[in-house]
């Protein structure tokens, strides 16, 4: 067995929703075998509030989360991935930065909540169905 800490980042356009839910989860759940964090190829530059109310509802840390550019990620001096996910249909299909250390890479695709319009109670719906997919 290892003790190695997984380094894992989450991406989705936007960097506001299904990513935030992803990094905090993996954070919590993957209890220091994994340390997640997450980006966007267009970030929205906040964090959708649904999302943070979702994790809070779970019990999942929602501070310090932020909406930030994969460039982060890729620059010299970043944490070396070792999986790269890719969580929304739009960012899998995007050019990406070439990461270092060429980390595995997949797509995970779940659907926006950030999308759904309505009602309050359907788009937390929509936000707690993504949260349970990931």
């Amino acid at each position: 067995m290892t003790d190695k800490t997984y380094n894992v980042l989450f991406l989705c356009t936007g960097n506001s929703a299904r990513s935030i839910l992803a990094e905090s989860i993996l954070n919590k759940e993957g209890d220091g075998r994994f340390r997640a964090y997450s980006a966007g190829s267009q970030p929205k530059g906040e964090v959708n509030p649904l999302a943070l109310k979702e994790l809070e509802t779970l019990g999942y840390p929602s501070t310090g989360l932020s909406s930030k550019s994969w460039d982060v990620f890729a620059a010299p001096g970043a944490p070396e991935m070792d999986f790269i996910f890719t969580v929304c249909d739009s960012a899998a299909g995007e050019a990406c930065p070439v990461w270092i250390g060429h980390p595995m890479t997949a797509h995970w695709g779940v659907e926006d909540p950030a999308v759904v319009s309505g009602l309050d109670i359907d788009k937390q719906r929509a936000f707690a169905q993504a949260a349970r997919f990931l």
